[in-house]
């Protein structure tokens, strides 16, 4: 399927500002369905389609039946077949239905707002109501529908919705949340139930109509900035300015989310809607992972320091051994040690087990490289990105790595001679390809991976068989010298 953009690309000549004005539409009109409890489905029309429109995105009401089971997007109308659809662009007002009208068995009612941007339609809102579930008009439902008349008026004049208070509707709360309309005065003239549930939570046992919102609300809060800025912001929804969510704690203890809606249809001021919702025990759910993933990052700091300390035993040990080849694989441990402890510390910095692998391995290399002899002169260079990596894949992925590229430096040279080992790193979506190439002698003749007894070729392909669950190669290159080919799936299940 096809996303907004693209269907607005194939279908339209809109700018770029009326494109981000749509996308924006489409981001609050869940507000819409569900005040209306109706769907509501955008149409554009199509550019050298002789008045013909197009569906380009579709919303489902949460408080209602919908009049759409079927999806509907990509679906074409003549001006014959939806004519209100073409009186809604050209006359910039709403447009209903005489009568109702089946659809699909489907006994539904149609509107067609206009979308004004500047002085023009650039797309039209159909409301579409399914009439087969009778509704018993009651106080929430009158409400709900005057809300949804109000925003569907001020869509209609262009002043909803703002551009300015638009940037996090999707962690908004929603309708069914708690919904609080107030009037030209702040004075509240309906909230739902599950609106009167969240004060009654912060500490307001009373009923709420009658009351004022902002001095309310302040009175209730326990932090004094949290208190007047939420007050500041009812009232400011109150003088026609948009509003972003806003989070407070009240004197009680229980955490509430708000977000205040200007309400002017036509220029004219109706007061405001308050969107309420009951976050304590989200807050509290993510205040306990905030604490477990702090003793997780306190784990990998400790870890990483007691490495560090094996570390330093080991290289304190090498010193004081007279034998070449024991100081020698002491100082290879040291080397693997401090690798490990590099992606602990990492981890210990990260707040989501993950990894940056490309300035993990600027700290790596660099060690590795100190492997080789005074009489060798090998230069390391690496080309593409690493990315960011899962913790599982880190800590073994960075062995593997070390483990070939200290392989190339002791082995690929001859004493005295100079020479250079390529790290190249070419990532996509599902994988990692990793060649580790030298300029050195080649591989000995005979030489297989699986026959090696090398200590560092057997952590490697250990590793990468049992951790990373990849493949590991070693050949000749094309232009002397050798290749190592790891390859390892970044998507890995089981």
């Amino acid at each position: 399927m096809s996303t907004l953009a693209e269907l607005l690309a194939d279908n339209t000549g809109l700018p770029g500002e009326a494109v981000d004005h749509l996308q924006l539409v489409v981001a609050e009109w869940q507000l819409l369905a569900d005040l209306s409890f109706a769907d509501f489905l955008m149409w554009v029309p199509v550019v050298g389609g002789e008045g013909d429109f197009v569906c380009v995105a579709q919303v489902r009401p949460t408080t209602g039946p919908t009049a759409h089971a079927e999806d509907v997007v990509g679906t074409r109308f003549t001006p014959e077949e939806h004519p209100q659809l073409s009186r809604a662009a050209r006359e910039l007002r709403l447009c209903r239905e005489e009568e109702p009208h089946w659809y699909n068995d489907l006994p539904m009612r149609r509107e067609a707002i206009p979308v004004r941007f500047g002085d023009r339609a650039i797309a039209v809102l159909s409301r579409d109501t399914n009439l087969a579930s009778p509704r018993v008009p009651s106080p929430l439902e009158i409400a709900y529908l005057g809300s949804a008349a109000d925003l569907c008026q001020m869509l209609s004049d262009g002043t909803y919705p703002s551009p300015d208070g638009g940037t996090d509707v999707h962690t908004s709360p929603r309708v069914g949340d708690g919904l609080i309309r107030i009037d030209q005065n702040g004075t509240v003239v309906f909230a739902s139930p599950n609106g009167q549930s969240v004060y009654h939570r912060m500490g307001y046992e009373s009923d709420l109509i009658g009351a004022r919102l902002a001095p309310l609300t302040r009175s209730l809060i326990r932090d004094p900035f949290d208190a007047t800025e939420i007050s500041h912001r009812i009232l400011d929804a109150v003088a026609g300015k948009p509003s972003t969510r806003a989070e407070a704690e009240s004197r009680r203890g229980a955490v509430a989310l708000f977000r205040a809606l200007p309400l002017r249809p036509a220029g004219r001021p109706a007061g405001a809607l308050v969107l309420a919702r009951d976050v304590t025990e989200v807050k509290r759910r993510d205040r306990a992972l905030m604490s477990k993933d702090a003793t997780i990052r306190e784990i990998h700091h400790r870890v990483k320091n007691n490495l560090q300390t094996v570390a330093a035993l080991l290289r304190l040990q090498s010193r004081r051994t007279p034998s070449g080849e024991a100081r020698q694989a002491l100082t290879e441990s040291v080397r693997r040690v401090s690798s490990i402890a590099m992606v602990h510390e990492a981890l210990s910095m990260s707040v989501d087990e993950k990894v940056d692998l490309d300035k993990l391995f600027d700290n790596v290399l660099p060690m590795v490289g100190e492997v080789a002899t005074a009489e060798a002169h090998v230069k390391l260079s690496r080309s593409g990105s690493f990315g960011i990596v899962a913790a599982d894949i880190a800590t073994p992925l960075v062995m593997v790595v070390a483990e070939l590229v200290q392989n190339a430096v002791e082995h690929a040279f001859d004493p005295g001679k100079a020479g250079e080992v390529e790290i190249a790193v070419d990532r996509s979506a599902g994988r990692l390809d990793i060649v580790i190439r030298d300029d050195g002698r080649g591989l000995p003749s005979g030489f297989s991976l699986e026959r090696a007894d090398g200590l560092g070729l057997q952590i490697a392909r250990t590793l990468v068989e049992s951790e990373l669950r990849g493949s590991l190669s070693l050949r000749g290159g094309s232009h002397g010298g050798t290749e190592a080919t790891l390859r390892v799936p970044l998507n890995r299940r089981g």
